[in-house]
């Protein structure tokens, strides 16, 4: 999105109360647990904190601003509650979610919900008309497939603005294809699949970081009052910091793309991303970002109708000859290729392992990646690009 001026101030507005009222409705609710009341309802925090705030001097300006992002505001802040009881009652799966905390004007991304009650709409010239905003400009990643329901307006670090979409999507299950893949994910090698293909590790922040320190270095010269010139050097770190992850998300996009299309079912070790990032890795395990790129290819599997394993992390691939399956042992990294004591296969270290991979998750494939008697693979009925009566997905803009 490209406001101009006069949007900009109204969208800043427009965060700012939405803002507000979060921190309103939060400070409400625990001041009710600190009284040993039960929590108000998100109808009577929305007389509380927006209809009866509204009438005081000092919330006046909240009537300046659509009322469709303050009460979607409230609904992020129920949601955020339910999500930290659930997590506190172990209904919730992962890790432990805090409790909901009050939101900083300082913060680095704002954003606000237009439902479809706010009589927003798409203009035939193309623009995105926001009520009490105007008509922004808008340079569209791709064509909406139905008339979308809400949509969410986001200020990154950068000082960029995005929309983002939810629609209505028919299901878009691909033809069937024979190929079956196991994928091995490195640091040498970002993936090395079971058919013996090796893709190269980008490395985008360690080519960016000669950038990104000289930025940072003149940001911290910055004197901390001089606003102006600081707000400006910050946004260059912004830009430069949000260029590297651009360029790994469209990585990402465009590799577990491909393979979801050319294979019938992929199978991924379940890697402890989280304890690799504490040891001193941990620049290139992030700068790897595996866990979003296993993320992608698990709701792109579902979406086209393709089959998604993922086998334990504890799963010896390592230490298995794929060929005639005997157990040597762990190996040190420095060993990249060796030859099986019992059947004298050359092994590659990757490529062994990403075998494995799939022969743990069931996928007929031979030591050398030839598939093994190949069967086509049935998408399963709960998936979610199978569904009759469609499924909910998110376009956003630029195309990812």
């Amino acid at each position: 999105m490209y406001p101009n001026g006069p949007q900009r101030a109204a969208l800043a507005q427009a965060f700012g109360c939405a803002r507000v009222v979060f921190n309103d409705a939060l400070r409400a609710r625990k001041d009710a647990h600190e009284q040993g009341l039960p929590y108000p309802k998100i109808g009577d925090l929305s007389k509380q904190v927006i209809t009866e705030a509204k009438k005081t001097p000092e919330r006046a300006w909240l009537a300046e601003v659509s009322a469709v992002p303050l009460q979607q505001s409230l609904r992020d802040l129920d949601t955020a509650y339910s999500n930290f009881f659930a997590s506190m009652k172990g209904a919730r799966k992962g890790s432990k979610i805090a409790e909901p905390r009050f939101k900083s004007r300082k913060d680095n991304r704002h954003s606000i919900r237009f439902t479809a009650n706010a009589r927003w709409k798409i203009t035939p010239g193309g623009d995105l008309s926001l009520p009490k905003i105007g008509d922004v400009r808008v340079k569209w990643s791709r064509d909406l497939p139905s008339v979308p329901s809400t949509v969410t307006v986001v200020k990154d670090a950068a000082g960029r603005y995005f929309a983002s979409f939810v629609v209505e999507t028919a299901p878009r299950t691909l033809p069937g294809v024979e190929p079956v893949v196991g994928i091995d994910l490195g640091l040498g090698h970002f993936a090395v699949l079971s058919d013996g293909t090796k893709i190269s590790a980008p490395r985008f922040l360690r080519r960016a970081e000669k950038k990104l320190k000289r930025e940072q270095r003149r940001l911290s010269r910055q004197a901390k009052g001089s606003k102006k010139n600081r707000d400006k050097t910050r946004i260059k770190v912004a830009r430069a910091h949000a260029q590297v992850a651009d360029a790994r998300r469209e990585f990402h996009h465009q590799l577990s793309t491909r393979i979801i299309r050319e294979n019938q079912a992929v199978a991924v070790e379940d890697l402890a991303v989280k304890g690799l990032a504490r040891t001193r890795l941990a620049k290139s395990v992030h700068d790897a970002g595996w866990s979003a790129f296993v993320a992608m290819l698990e709701y792109k599997a579902a979406l086209f109708g393709r089959q998604f394993f993922r086998i334990g992390r504890f799963e010896p691939t390592s230490q298995v000859c794929s060929a005639c399956g005997v157990k040597d042992g762990p190996k040190p990294l420095h060993i990249r290729v060796w030859t099986c004591g019992a059947c004298g296969t050359v092994l590659d270290r990757d490529i062994n392992a990403a075998v494995n991979v799939a022969k743990a998750a069931g996928l007929a494939v031979s030591a050398c990646g030839a598939q093994v008697r190949p069967v086509r693979v049935p998408a399963q009925r709960g998936e979610a690009g199978t569904h009759r009566d469609g499924q909910t997905t998110v376009v956003g803009i630029p195309a990812l």
